[in-house]
């Protein structure tokens, strides 16, 4: 975007980083955010405790303002797997059931569902990779009446295919289905309205696009599945009046909040607010916009070798995730080595090399990764 933001970044000053769908580098306003509720800890115990879940609350408003959802329907979490396991385990399931989603979905938001269909027979029913893409007519062809659950990532960790969530939700919304998205690799670079993609459910972290501590997930749940999912991680401020210690038959909480078991690591909560402001001062549409951009060049520049665009680029389907086959006779751990001993940081997923650039890389990244690839 510009030098002052990449002057945020030390990593930037050793490595041409483009590997954000991995772990992002966090910037130094973050890290210094973070020491200050630790020093704070450290010379004043509990003194200021409020202020750490003020910080809290308005890391929770900046999540749901780029949802464009409400901050009591966000939870905090320890990453995308717990927010997934939580919601699987409050749905009251049966063998007649089924879930829809994709064979080469990330994990975590696989194994959930996984553990639903070997408990409780329910059919879980996983849609192919078609050349890199999703079909989404066969998809969608695969939701019926019994389908209880649609759950399906944002942008696929390993093809960077960005799915039309308005289009799958409204599908699984006419069958009465729940809708569950893992955001993890679209929050911080996509807009999202989850209310108009009829989302129900969404899970997701802070340590890739929102260039944030590991440690903070992040938990979406809408007014509709707080109605149909029970809240299974529950602890003492998971209810209404958490203070009061002694009615300990008070209900729980109304909203999401309800998932919120305890006390979390408040100082990444500092880290997080400050990451959060600087993608939300930055702009995420302007940030998707240089994203576009950046990639199209990177693929305008892998045309001119011998490397196979693996992901989509079409309209609507393309992200900030390119992924691309070597030449023949090139593995892509042997690539992914030789370019990160010239500081050049991708990844190897599943025979290809993943390349993610962020809002802080420009061109000149892009000119290193391709002077340096065999």
């Amino acid at each position: 975007m510009n030098d002052e933001i990449r002057g945020l970044f030390p990593a930037l000053r050793r490595y041409a980083y483009l590997n954000s769908a991995a772990v992002a580098p966090i910037p130094t306003t973050s890290i210094d955010a973070v020491i200050s509720q630790l020093r704070d800890v450290s010379e004043h115990g509990s003194t200021h405790y409020p202020a750490w879940v003020e910080t809290k609350g308005r890391a929770r408003a900046l999540v749901a303002e780029m949802l464009n959802v409400s901050p009591e329907n966000i939870a905090f979490t320890r990453n995308t797997s717990d927010g997934f396991a939580a919601v699987a385990a409050g749905i009251d399931w049966s063998a007649a059931d089924n879930i829809v989603s994709f064979h080469k979905e990330f994990p975590a938001n696989y194994y959930a569902w996984r553990r639903v269909r070997d408990r409780f027979g329910v059919d879980l029913r996983l849609c192919p990779e078609r050349d890199g893409r999703i079909d989404l007519d066969e998809f969608i062809g695969m939701i019926d009446s019994d389908t209880k659950l649609v759950s399906i990532s944002a942008v696929q960790f390993a093809s960077g295919f960005r799915t039309d969530l308005e289009r799958v939700g409204r599908a699984a919304r006419n069958v009465g289905a729940l809708f569950s998205v893992d955001i993890i690799q679209a929050l911080g670079t996509t807009p999202f309205d989850l209310p108009a993609q009829y989302v129900d459910i969404a899970s997701g972290a802070s340590h890739k696009w929102l260039c944030a501590p590991e440690g903070c997930g992040i938990l979406f749940i809408s007014d509709r599945a707080r109605e149909i999912v029970d809240p299974s991680l529950v602890g003492w401020i998971s209810v209404e009046e958490p203070w009061d210690f002694q009615d300990i038959e008070q209900p729980y909480r109304p909203n999401a909040l309800a998932w919120e078991s305890g006390t979390g690591a408040s100082s990444l909560f500092y880290g997080l607010e400050q990451s959060l402001l600087l993608l939300t001062g930055t702009g995420i549409g302007r940030i998707e916009d240089h994203l576009e951009a950046l990639t199209d060049f990177l693929c305008e520049e892998l045309d001119r070798l011998n490397y196979k665009i693996v992901s989509s680029r079409l309209p609507g389907e393309k992200s900030q995730i390119v992924s691309v086959q070597p030449p023949e006779g090139q593995s892509s751990h042997d690539v992914f080595k030789r370019l990160e001993a010239a500081n050049v940081i991708v990844s190897s997923r599943s025979g290809v090399l993943r390349i993610a650039p962020h809002f802080f890389n420009t061109e000149a990244d892009i000119g290193a990764l391709i002077s340096n690839l065999p």
